[in-house]
């Protein structure tokens, strides 16, 4: 838990520090690779406990198996999924078309081509995904302490 939060701490540093001042696709880059980075050490975690606990017998070796069985423990819980959704995109944001806009303004965006849509990352949308994950981390805090 202690590594999810230093990763989230740090998330934190780059939404509410260096993008105010900065205001760059990079540093928006950035930050969504640092909560890739969270998320995943969350369902290692998370599936650690899981298979202690002998809710699950196996630990999948790929990237999708582990989504998949964390996406059957959470099925209850509308936002976990949401997260665990945004995530895939995260997976895939390497091979995904980016298209930087006003980059050094007030209004940057990262608009981002996935399954056929147009999502523009931008700072109201980086608060709405910020809020997100901090349930997400608690969903996880309460699954690690039960």
């Amino acid at each position: 838990m202690e590594e999810i939060i230093q990763e989230k701490i740090s998330a934190d540093h780059l939404l509410y520090v260096s993008l105010k001042y900065t205001k760059t696709c990079d540093v928006i880059l950035n930050l969504l690779i640092r909560w890739r980075k969270m998320i995943d050490t969350a369902i290692d975690e998370i599936l650690i406990y899981a298979k202690k606990k002998k809710k699950i017998s196996t630990i999948p070796a790929n990237p999708f198996g582990k989504i998949e069985l964390v996406q059957k423990l959470f099925k209850k819980d509308k936002q976990f999924l949401d997260v665990i959704e945004f995530y895939i995109m995260l997976k895939k944001l390497d091979e995904l078309r980016k298209e930087r806009i006003g980059e050094f303004r007030k209004n940057v965006n990262l608009k981002i081509m996935y399954k056929g849509q147009e999502i523009n990352v931008n700072l109201e949308q980086l608060k709405i995904y910020a809020d997100q994950i901090e349930k997400f981390i608690s969903s996880t805090r309460n699954f690690l302490s039960s």
